[in-house]
């Protein structure tokens, strides 16, 4: 199977780097300079060679990062980043269901 990083692909609009937070599974998106849980810090790239060397910093951090894949967003007229698919959504909303209340 082929790395992620040695695939060539192509940005067809807006992409950011999203991930799960190893500590806990949140969400978490690449910034300029590490993670957030906001989508709205996340670096932006509208080219493959920005995504995939965002992607590569996100792979080069498995300790606190772990499954980073590219993802679509939109961006809004008022210059909001949103996500751009309905899995993103969902990952972004939290579970489509309540999870049970151990105790």
């Amino acid at each position: 199977m082929t790395s992620p990083l040695q695939q060539k692909f192509k940005v067809n609009g807006p992409v950011v780097v999203t991930a799960n937070r190893t500590t806990d599974g949140i969400v978490i998106y690449r910034t300029a300079n590490g993670w957030s849980a906001k989508i709205e810090d996340a670096a932006v790239a509208m080219t493959s060679t920005v995504a995939l060397a965002l992607l590569k910093d996100a792979h080069a951090d498995s300790v606190y990062a772990i499954g980073s894949y590219v993802a679509p967003v939109e961006i809004s007229e008022s210059k909001e980043i949103v996500p751009g698919n309905l899995r993103e959504k969902i990952r972004q909303a939290g579970p489509t269901f309540e999870l049970p209340v151990s105790g």
